[in-house]
């Protein structure tokens, strides 16, 4: 009878303990990803908060707050990052970090870098609701300006030039003045540099971006690694002309040449095997009139890859290729690199286990996967082990106000998030 007592009681407090695992609130997530789609509300529907905007410094305010409801020491960093402290109940341990961003492409949507942000005040929220302690500190990071080109995260990993800074983005800011405006400081950026060490781990939560998970069914992407990316301008000169008297075989015409170079990039990049991509996506030729054979034509060139090596190998090829077009339409042609590299980004196989261990434990199916789109994860693993959870996109939409990640796949990645940061806490 004793025996068949204590059975009874280890059954209740299995079953209770196993209630009892902790899991997100799927409306209250969803709803902060509609609040903080409001900072910024046009009068169509859709929401416009590119870096630095006044919607981005409300929404950056208002994010600043909800943490410190939550009970965490929050501060600006001189780099414009909302910085978010738990205290854990080991002080010599490192912090375990986790966040996103939450400012947007112009024409953008609610999702990219938002999702991870909410989520990661959504975690905060379980942990309190649930009075769990972890080991570790815990150190939510909201970057600055991701879209513009990953600033507060590359400032975090010390790769934050001061010719960065110069750079303007649509709202007429440079990169400068938007830290200003963030309540950051430009002349102590140097001081938010982290060392390797400084952080136990980093995570971040994020959309795919991309079609792979809708298109398989499945749940979870686990991040194995994040592209790296080079930009170039690309200027042809030729030589300006009447369109009119100038024969045919007697022009300089740089725009023939750049619309040769734009099919040249797109039969390069396709002709090494890999999933490299070479992409020209900007033209503007001069002096643009109908009746002026272009002079002057300046392209874009983006060539991402996984492999540093492989890039190098795609843009030589392009290079030598340009080389001879611009010689065979009698123009002049020069490559000029831009302020814009990241370095491929590959993330910790140690926590790539845990995002798989705790969506398996969730009954959740994985795909590991590349990424490829930049992160502020990919700065993040220059300093520290980082590991990187994908959820589905609508029919792989992003930067577009069509962009749209389910409540229920929101979640599933929030879930996802929670456990993987109680299963570092104890093991790290």
């Amino acid at each position: 009878m004793l025996f068949k007592h204590s059975l009874v009681l280890f059954f209740l407090g299995y079953t209770l303990l196993h209630a009892q695992q902790p899991k997100v609130n799927q409306d209250r997530l969803e709803n902060r990803i509609l609040e903080l789609a409001q900072f910024g509300l046009q009068e169509n529907g859709e929401t416009e908060r590119v870096a630095f905007s006044d919607a981005d410094v409300a929404a950056q305010q208002w994010v600043v707050q909800t943490l410190k409801d939550l009970g965490l020491q929050v501060h600006i960093d001189f780099a414009g990052n909302v910085v978010g402290m738990r205290k854990g109940t080991d002080a010599t341990l490192k912090p375990i970090a986790f966040g996103s961003h939450i400012d947007r492409v112009p024409n953008g949507g609610n999702y990219d870098g938002c999702v991870g942000s909410m989520a990661s005040l959504e975690v905060l929220e379980v942990l309190n609701e649930h009075n769990i302690k972890t080991k570790h500190p815990l150190e939510v990071l909201i970057f600055s300006n991701e879209e513009g080109g990953v600033m507060g995260s590359r400032a975090l990993a010390g790769h934050l030039g001061k010719d960065a800074l110069k750079v303007t983005n649509s709202t007429g800011f440079t990169m400068g003045e938007g830290i200003m405006r963030l309540g950051g400081d430009t002349t102590r950026i140097a001081e938010v540099a982290r060392k390797k060490g400084d952080l136990a781990a980093f995570l971040e939560l994020h959309i795919e971006q991309g079609g792979i998970l809708e298109k398989e069914n499945l749940d979870i992407g686990i991040v194995e690694g994040i592209v790296g990316l080079k930009w170039w301008d690309v200027e042809f000169t030729g030589f300006a002309n009447h369109a009119g008297t100038t024969p045919m075989n007697a022009r300089q015409d740089a725009l023939l040449a750049a619309a040769k170079f734009i099919v040249a990039v797109n039969d390069i990049t396709n002709s090494f095997e890999g999933a490299q991509v070479g992409t020209v996506g900007k033209i503007k030729a001069e002096p643009g009139a109908p009746n002026v054979i272009p002079g002057k034509v300046v392209t874009s060139l983006e060539i991402r890859d996984l492999s540093s090596e492989v890039i190098e190998k795609v843009y030589r090829a392009i290079e030598e290729k340009g080389a001879q077009i611009a010689s065979a339409s009698n123009v002049q042609i020069e490559f000029r690199p831009l302020d814009t590299t990241a370095d491929p980004a590959i993330m910790d196989s140690t926590i790539q286990s845990e995002i798989e261990a705790s969506a398996e434990k969730l009954k959740l199916s994985t795909k590991r996967m590349p990424s490829g789109a930049g992160h502020d994860a990919q700065d993040m693993a220059m300093i520290t082990p980082t590991g990187m959870i994908f959820v589905p996109s609508k029919g792989g939409i992003s930067h577009s106000p069509k962009e749209f990640t389910t409540a229920e796949d929101m979640a599933n990645g929030a879930n996802v998030l929670l456990h993987t940061i109680l299963a570092l806490d104890k093991k790290l």
